[in-house]
């Protein structure tokens, strides 16, 4: 931990009159979060890779209950007022980004104001914030980060530098470099011209920006920053956009989240201090926003792949918790059935409220199903109902030590995340007293 960061931790901790966080229990802690993915959006992905009978990894998750992710001021997520809301444990307002609607830092469920990721920093628990899109995306950042507004980028993406995390991986060079100076993928965009990437180099970060370079590292490298892209490592836009600009869902350079993942399982989960690990797939929500049916599957199936490593590694280590939620429902996303001998999808059909997609967008030909128990396969469309996030259908899911009491049948609200992870890591509730 930098001079800077122990002192900005150590005033922390003295405004909130709180003490240093406890001894480490040597557990590991994992939560995973797959922006945006409902039941709806894994019962969809579930057909197309494994078929009506088939299990994703999704599905060996031994313990579920509803997720609940209203906010303090609506019903509805924001990705940053839910982030926000992980990290913390206190329910944050919608337009938070770890301030108050006084703009004071947000005080966390254990009386301070450091997040679930800053107190394992804190404690000398080894950290990964793992990212499929930019590093400025709330859903990690959120975790070691604060600002005035989402919008802020260069205050978030310094703060996520500066953070202690021990390895990093996401998007988001522009962020890092200043305005003029051109990067692996793109120009800077830093109004304040400093370079981030030679920052960490000093640091003593291993700086990588494709797989093939993050493969390539020692075997006892351990403080790693990942810079996959300019911006995400995805191109949201719809089908039809990326077809004319003739660029894939992925960028084909980086590292998959199962290969993230497996990576950082690799090199911080010996520590007998145990680790913790924030990981999101942001492309499950932002193509579904983008209204890309193609894109949203293809980011739930990298995502589940990742999650066949975490539940491998759980089963392997039970002393080790895993929690999955979304915060919201991503665009409405629902499986509609398609008369078998249809060739292309209508952009809306009889009794559809929303638009429609084939397998390559708007009037395409449908999805076909992977076979079922008996060897058929199902024409399919995908049907939004908006290109907004929603509320409900939101399942929360967990493996390892626990699970099977944290996860209520009754309900998981977003604030119990911070809550699991910190009596994983701790031993005990978080309390402000």
């Amino acid at each position: 931990m930098s001079f800077i960061r122990f002192l900005s931790v150590g005033l922390a901790l003295a405004l909130a009159g709180a003490s240093v966080a406890q001894e480490p229990t040597g557990r590991g802690a994992i939560f995973f979060h797959p922006d945006g993915a409902s039941a709806a959006h894994w019962e969809a992905a579930r057909m197309l890779y494994v078929g009506p009978d088939g299990r994703l990894n999704w599905d060996r998750y031994p313990h579920l209950a509803p997720y609940r992710g209203h906010l303090a001021d609506q019903l509805v997520a924001t990705s940053n007022g839910g982030a926000v809301s992980h990290a913390t444990g206190t329910r944050a307002h919608a337009r938070s980004f770890g301030m108050d609607p006084d703009g004071k830092e947000m005080v966390s469920a254990d009386g301070t104001n450091l997040t679930i990721v800053e107190a394992a920093i804190e404690a000398g628990i080894p950290t990964a914030l793992i990212q499929s899109g930019s590093l400025i995306e709330p859903g990690t950042a959120a975790f070691v980060a604060e600002a005035e507004r989402r919008g802020h980028y260069e205050r978030i993406a310094l703060q996520v530098v500066e953070s202690g995390v021990d390895l990093h991986f996401g998007g988001g060079e522009q962020w890092l470099l200043p305005e003029g100076v051109q990067g692996r993928f793109g120009p800077g965009r830093r109004s304040d011209g400093r370079n981030l990437v030679e920052e960490l180099r000093q640091a003593g970060y291993a700086v990588v920006q494709t797989r093939d370079e993050l493969m390539a590292l020692p075997e006892d490298v351990t403080r790693v920053f990942g810079v996959f892209a300019e911006d995400h490592t995805f191109f949201d836009d719809s089908e039809e956009d990326l077809a004319e600009a003739g660029k894939p869902h992925f960028l084909a350079s980086a590292p998959t989240m199962a290969e993230m993942t497996s990576f950082a399982l690799d090199r911080l989960t010996d520590d007998p201090r145990g680790f913790l690990f924030v990981i999101e797939e942001e492309g499950s929500d932002n193509f579904c926003n983008k209204i890309n049916a193609a894109g949203c599957l293809e980011a739930l199936k990298r995502a589940d792949d990742a999650a066949g490593r975490l539940l491998d590694f759980v089963e392997a280590h039970p002393e080790t918790l895993l929690v999955t939620a979304a915060d919201s429902n991503a665009a409405g996303m629902n499986v509609l059935n398609i008369p078998q001998g249809m060739s292309t999808v209508p952009a809306r059909g009889p009794n559809v409220g929303g638009l429609m997609d084939g397998r390559e967008g708007t009037s395409t030909a449908p999805f076909l199903s992977a076979p079922d128990a008996e060897g058929r396969r199902f024409p399919f469309a995908i049907v939004w109902a908006t290109s907004a996030d929603v509320g409900g259908g939101v399942i929360a899911r967990g493996a390892g030590w626990q699970a099977d009491r944290f996860l209520d049948p009754a309900g998981v609200h977003n604030i119990d995340i911070y809550a699991m992870l910190y009596e994983t890591l701790f031993g005990e509730p978080p309390s402000a007293d």
